[in-house]
């Protein structure tokens, strides 16, 4: 399994980059949105991968962070919802905006990818709402333990060494501490300020005291979402 590329970009298409690392060529198909944030030919560009195997081809997806990279294997698991799919999904919202919509319940936004009809943007909604909040709190770790991926000028080395091991930290609170802790991760994530996310996380804690992570953050965005 090919799960992360480093190298040079030969040459970008319409919705695919040529990746050269060591002299190997990949040919990495990423959604608009990647594309629209990569360098151009001549620089080195790093992207999370996965590939996907079929019974009449083998084709290698990119992603700019691993949390990305999640929500197209979870996406692809939906009937309906083939690789190009997901990508067309992860291309008009983000992996952010996904992670929003399955938690909302908003299928027109789902809907308002390229391809994406009705149907398929209810079953989406249906079949990975209750995964959206582990895989929204797992964003805010993913990013601070890998961030995203990097380009480098042409004529640079982009620089993989893994930064020093930091020193054990404390044990992170039990129950719903921890559970605030993960949903302020998340909605952080998500883009909202830490001091509205904190206020709304602390609200849906009052109301419900032991309540997990998934239903905090369901609560809090709930809270908001804007009004009218």
């Amino acid at each position: 399994m090919i799960g992360k590329l480093t190298g040079r970009i030969d040459y970008r298409a319409e919705d695919h980059v040529l990746i050269d690392v060591g002299g190997v060529g990949y040919l990495v198909y990423c959604s608009d949105r990647t594309l629209a944030g990569l360098p151009g030919p001549g620089h080195v560009v790093a992207l999370y991968t996965d590939l996907v195997v079929r019974e009449d081809l083998m084709q290698l997806y990119g992603f700019p962070t691993l949390l990305e990279k999640e929500w197209h294997r979870l996406l692809m698991g939906v009937q309906g919802v083939g690789a190009k799919a997901a990508l067309a999904i992860l291309g008009a919202l983000g992996a952010e905006g996904v992670s929003r919509a399955i938690m909302l319940g908003d299928m027109n936004a789902i809907k308002a990818a390229r391809g994406i009809g009705p149907k398929t943007a209810q079953r989406v909604v249906i079949e990975l709402k209750d995964k959206a909040p582990a895989v929204m709190a797992m964003g805010g770790t993913l990013s601070a333990a890998m961030g995203t991926v990097t380009a480098a000028p042409e004529g640079e080395v982009l620089d993989t060494t893994p930064a020093p091991r930091k020193p054990a930290t404390p044990v992170r609170p039990s129950g719903s501490a921890a559970a605030q802790s993960d949903a302020l991760s998340a909605l952080t994530n998500l883009g909202y300020s830490p001091g509205d996310a904190a206020g709304a996380v602390a609200r849906a804690a009052m109301d419900a005291p032991e309540a997990e992570a998934a239903a905090l953050i369901r609560a809090a965005l709930k809270a908001l979402a804007p009004k009218g």
